[in-house]
């Protein structure tokens, strides 16, 4: 396995990945409570324009996506954070999916284990990331690679379903 940045030509199958994942959450357990509306088609073509979208493959499959960015998308302020750094002193984590095909076979793990190693070699001091309350297997999936817990906060989205997040940290 390996996790690359995308460029387009990777586009349609990274669209593709969250689809299938979105149609999938709508079939079985939502736990992160995504939708159409996000990930969105926009949102991920923005974010492989931006160089933010990564996804992992073997073989030539893509078996996973996530996307890496300065931006935590919202009031990050408001974490118990156990260090206190700046904008652009850590890296966010977002939406990591894993093709509901290749689930718990260590996809989710190696990839989160990458964007640590991805941070660690952009020279940044921490990773940082939130999910939804109850998402049971994110939690579970970054406490394992080593996240420790930095509390449940309003982040500001102004998503109605989501009030709050919990939020998750490993310094590197």
């Amino acid at each position: 396995m390996e996790l690359i940045k995308c460029d387009g030509t990777h586009l349609a199958a990274v669209t593709a990945l969250y689809r299938r994942t979105v149609r999938y959450l709508e079939e079985h357990i939502n736990y992160p409570k995504w939708s159409a509306a996000h990930p969105s088609d926009e949102g991920v073509a923005q974010a492989v324009c931006s160089g933010e979208q990564y996804i992992c493959t073997e073989n030539g499959k893509v078996l996973g996506a996530v996307a890496l960015s300065e931006n935590p998308e919202g009031f990050y302020e408001a974490g118990e954070w156990r260090c206190d750094l700046k904008p652009g002193e850590f890296l966010v984590i977002h939406a990591l999916t894993v093709d509901p095909s290749c689930s718990r076979k260590g996809v989710g793990k190696f990839m989160a284990e990458q964007c640590v190693v991805l941070a660690e070699k952009g020279g940044y001091r921490a990773v940082r990331l939130d999910v939804v309350p109850g998402n049971t297997p994110a939690e579970r999936l970054y406490k394992k690679v080593g996240f420790s817990f930095a509390g449940t906060k309003d982040l500001r989205r102004n998503i109605a379903e989501v009030p709050v997040f919990d939020l998750y940290e490993l310094n590197l």
